[in-house]
């Protein structure tokens, strides 16, 4: 008995000092697949600007990028136009959201809505949002609410495509056993429709808010007086390519975030239901 306690035990105590090793190395080599490719840009980029006899002010190294960041920062410039292009993109995506998934869902149930608007969304849909700033601009002048149509045509399309897709592939089944048990309308949506199309409508999503976020950049170096577009545009009249440069890093920066929380989403235990219904 003794010598099984005393195995155990040393078994025990290997696992948990093995433990936090294994979970140390495993983080650590996930966080060097991530940084690995930027470093490689870096390098390129620094070497770039030794061997090419270009300009500082054609193409600024990397120090010279940081420290107008940093000049940025300092007076709060980057935060002023951060704010300001992350203002729009979240009133305009909201506004898809709550048009474009309820009209996906019918779209998707109900054929006579298909038949009908189908063709009038597979008309507009090839349009580039970007066509729509002249009229855009007639139509709401000058400010946020030509950036704010924009980006809603850009997200509204996609989400309303994939949301008809996914309600119209539903499984029979559910909606026999829904009749069998006499859910009320307002169930068959909220217990069956909804959680099913999950999983598609997240990965919309992710897909119409990094088009949201390419609009806005486009939208506001027109249409706009502030906003990371703005500041890059205003920062190419001026010559300062290090400024541009820095606005482009933020936008790229502020893209990957909201990937992220998209695919952390995507990833909850809520949003498995809706996998069994295909």
């Amino acid at each position: 008995m003794n010598g099984i306690y005393y195995l155990w035990r040393n078994l025990v105590l290997t696992r948990r000092e093995k433990f936090p090793a294994e979970v140390m190395k495993e983080t650590f080599g996930k966080l060097l697949c991530r940084t690995f490719p930027f470093m490689v840009i870096l390098i390129a980029w620094q070497m770039t600007v030794r061997f090419s006899g270009w300009s500082s002010q054609v193409f600024p190294g990397p120090a010279a990028v940081a420290t107008g960041m940093w000049e940025l920062l300092e007076d709060g410039t980057l935060a002023r136009h951060t704010v300001a292009s992350l203002f729009r993109v979240t009133i305009g995506f909201y506004l898809a959201l709550i048009a474009g998934i309820p009209l996906g869902i019918v779209l998707g149930r109900w054929k006579p809505a298909a038949l009908f608007f189908n063709p009038v969304i597979q008309f507009l849909r090839p349009i580039s949002p970007l066509a729509w700033i002249p009229l855009s601009m007639l139509w709401f002048g000058i400010g946020d609410p030509p950036a704010i149509f924009l980006i809603f045509l850009a997200s509204f399309f996609p989400l309303v495509v994939s949301t008809a897709a996914a309600a119209g592939a539903i499984n029979p089944m559910y909606f026999h056993v829904a009749a069998n048990f006499s859910f009320s309308r307002y169930e068959v949506l909220s217990k069956i429709v909804f959680p099913a199309i999950l999983p598609d409508i997240l990965t919309a999503v992710r897909i119409s808010i990094t088009i949201a976020w390419l609009v806005v950049v486009a939208a506001e170096m027109i249409a706009v007086t502030s906003g990371l577009g703005f500041l890059i545009l205003d920062s190419r009249n001026a010559l300062r390519m290090d400024y541009v440069m820095d606005g482009m890093i933020v936008i790229g920066l502020i893209g990957m975030c909201l990937d992220g929380l998209m695919m952390r989403l995507s990833k909850l235990e809520s949003v498995f239901w809706g996998t069994l219904s295909k």
